[in-house]
């Protein structure tokens, strides 16, 4: 986030932004969205909490709704480094191939953003979509340290503080389950146990199932929750190198199926507990709410068992 925003930040200064909305304005009116929408996707590559904050500067309350909604649906940077790190040991080594497999799983998260949209405004969200006018700025020269004291504040600062209020509950309960043991079992071992059947459906695991329902708090834990899980430890750890990373999964029975669907999982799954606050605090609907945790998660669902089911 301390990268990703300043330079966003700076594009907006530069007067960059407005013209891609300006642009994207017709991609999004025959999905009978708004071309803010694109700049509200934009930031939610950056975090999906701010990209939906983003989503006030659309004017239309519908329109808005369909940009909350979908934003889950574009990965954030707490994403990208297991998606990363799964193209780099399954995929290709070679860092360039590496960069065209993430950015073509990128433009499906875009299409797929679209084709959500005109799903949404077809059936629960119908409606006129509304004009789009916009007073293109003109190129100007960023002012360098109040853009970044104001990215600080208000979007760095603002995500952290409200992943605070979720972080300590949820560890909480991740080192119980991977501490107490029952018939000389962890919790954790048990659960993933009993989603295993489940996982396998979708072409996971039950390990890296639970592992995602228990990454709610921040997509980074993922792996090293799959890995306490795996290594029967009673702690979060990290990964030596990604040769031992893959090791330890390649004996755990993962195949480069396993590999594209946790990946594609890791893309469309419910929100984040910190994006999941914004949305109720936006929205003040649970309807609308569980809607967000629903589209995503539908999403993925769908796309991991059809993988599956024709390459399994």
């Amino acid at each position: 986030m301390a990268i990703f925003f300043p330079l966003f930040a700076l594009l907006e200064d530069f007067g960059v932004l407005p013209r891609i909305a300006f642009n994207l304005d017709g991609a999004f009116e025959r999905c009978g969205a708004c071309g803010k929408q694109a700049l509200t996707t934009c930031m939610g590559y950056g975090c999906n909490a701010v990209g939906v904050t983003g989503c006030r500067i659309i004017d239309s309350p519908r329109e808005r709704l369909v940009a909350v909604i979908t934003n889950s649906l574009t990965p954030c940077n707490g994403r990208f480094p297991l998606m990363i790190a799964i193209i780099s040991m399954f995929f290709s080594q070679n860092s360039f191939l590496s960069a065209l497999i993430l950015l073509a799983m990128i433009a499906v998260s875009m299409l797929l953003t679209f084709a959500s949209s005109k799903a949404l405004t077809s059936t629960v969200l119908k409606g006129v979509t509304s004009s789009f006018m916009l007073e293109l700025p003109p190129y100007r020269k960023p002012k360098i340290l109040t853009l970044i004291g104001d990215t600080v504040r208000e979007k760095i600062v603002f995500v952290l503080l409200r992943a605070v209020v979720v972080a300590a509950p949820a560890g909480l309960i991740i080192w119980v389950l991977a501490n107490i043991s029952v018939a000389d079992t962890t919790l954790l071992c048990k659960i993933a146990d009993v989603l295993d059947p489940v996982g396998h459906i979708i072409g996971l695991d039950g390990v890296m199932l639970l592992a995602f329902i228990l990454g709610f708090p921040a997509n980074e834990i993922v792996i090293p929750i799959a890995l306490m899980a795996y290594l029967s430890t009673g702690e979060m750890g990290d990964y030596a190198s990604l040769e031992s990373l893959k090791t330890i999964l390649v004996d755990h029975g993962w195949t480069w199926v396993t590999a594209l669907c946790t990946c594609i999982f890791s893309m469309f799954h419910f929100p984040c507990s910190t994006t999941l606050l914004t949305i109720w605090k936006e929205t003040k609907s649970v309807k609308w709410t569980l809607m967000s945790v629903v589209t995503p998660l539908f999403a993925g669902v769908i796309i991991c068992g059809l993988i599956n089911l024709i390459f399994h």
